[in-house]
């Protein structure tokens, strides 16, 4: 039934909504951007949801998800432990896997430890982190800064955690992705041009979309544009199996 759920990991709740649709198409499970929450769609579960189930959440230490007290339970591996929390507690047993930003760098992660559970991956407005330890350190160095300026522990703690990085795993895993993978961008988002050019490059079965005047958060500069390239991608599969 659509509506708002949540599921408890280990003491930590994480909140997520479900927006039924036709159940013979495969799941859409959407994963915001670090500082966002699952509002950010907002603008996009009725017109997705019109051909599919799509599930929406928030990472620990935002929107009304938990925000822990302890820095260890900020950590890639969670992240993926809740998105698999959630599709376990919604009987769904493979999904199209996507993401905006943090949300798209997760969904690779999550790709990387339960590749039997993604039909398909959909990459917005995100990179694969960085082969080169100085770039690495470079970007670490900005989640830092970014969270001694946060206010909200949970964020700080998330991007010190989550948005950080902590080596070359998932950029060195692009070329063993074996599903059809959407890498989409938003025209004017600079800092990511490079990073979406390199992915539908490595990737091996990918497809790349450009949006035409919209930034990092195209899904919310163009909200139509963005609705229509993640449908026409998602039609051009065959359905997943749910069990029931």
């Amino acid at each position: 039934m659509t509506g708002t759920r949540s599921v408890d990991r280990d003491g930590v709740r994480i909140v997520y909504d479900v927006h039924e649709g036709p159940p013979e198409s495969v799941p859409l499970l959407l994963s915001h951007g670090y500082g966002l929450s699952r509002r950010m769609w907002d603008s996009n579960v009725d017109g997705l949801a019109a051909t599919r189930t799509v599930i929406t959440w928030d990472m620990r230490g935002h929107g009304e998800s938990d925000a822990p007290d302890s820095q260890n339970l900020y950590t890639h591996a969670a992240g993926v432990d809740d998105m698999a929390a959630i599709l376990a507690a919604c009987d769904i047993d493979v999904a199209a896997v996507a993401g905006l930003s943090l949300g798209g760098y997760m969904s690779l992660a999550f790709y990387g430890v339960h590749p039997q559970q993604v039909r398909c991956l959909l990459l917005f407005d995100t990179g694969p982190g960085f082969k080169n330890d100085a770039s690495r350190a470079k970007w670490n160095a900005n989640a830092e800064s970014i969270a001694a300026g946060h206010a909200h522990p949970g964020l700080a703690r998330a991007a010190r955690g989550m948005l950080a990085q902590q080596d070359a795993t998932v950029i060195r895993s692009l070329p063993e992705i074996a599903v059809p993978t959407l890498v989409l961008v938003g025209a004017d988002d600079t800092g990511f041009l490079a990073a979406a050019d390199y992915m539908a490059g490595v990737i091996p079965d990918a497809t790349k979309v450009v949006i035409p005047d919209a930034g990092h958060e195209a899904n919310i500069d163009q909200p139509a544009a963005f609705n229509a390239a993640v449908h026409d991608f998602l039609t051009s599969l065959p359905a997943a199996p749910r069990r029931h």
